[in-house]
């Protein structure tokens, strides 16, 4: 069993014993999900799986939350930000500007990358390299602004 499954095991006895509703509810939730991906591709899910659960279930509280504060609902809004911070303390701690651009010019480096059609070979190498720890998003634009 990973131990991004055992932590989460254990901190839902934590939270059931401090009566903690909220809490208990999201850390099933993603149990859940990471349950449901099991039972789908018929695998034992390990960390890095496990993560990019977390990480998908983290973005979609946030846009959730930015969508409800467009149409004026502030209180799902607080609701999901609640949810993405409790999902957020799963992941490993973000990297900082200059890790990222050292490893995006790592990634050049060794990829032999030189043009706009290189963009997949970098962010191929740098994916497993962030996981968790980074915007992919954000990250795609950082690579195609230093291949340009």
């Amino acid at each position: 069993m990973s131990t991004l499954k055992e932590r989460l095991s254990a901190d839902m006895k934590t939270a059931m014993r401090a009566g903690d509703k909220p809490r208990l509810a999201v850390i099933r939730m993603l149990q859940a999900a990471i349950k449901q991906r099991e039972i789908d591709e018929r695998i034992e899910l390990d960390d890095t799986a496990a993560l990019s659960i977390v990480e998908k279930q983290v973005k979609q509280r946030r846009d959730a939350a930015a969508q409800y504060r467009d149409g004026g609902r502030e209180e799902l809004a607080a609701q999901e930000d609640f949810e993405a911070g409790v999902l957020a303390e799963y992941l490993p701690q973000p990297l900082d500007e200059a890790a990222l651009a050292a490893l995006i010019d790592q990634a050049i480096a060794e990829t032999g990358a030189a043009a706009m059609g290189d963009m997949g070979k970098v962010m191929a190498w740098l994916k497993p390299q962030v996981a968790g720890r980074a915007d992919m998003g954000a990250l795609s634009g950082k690579v195609r602004a230093k291949l340009q």
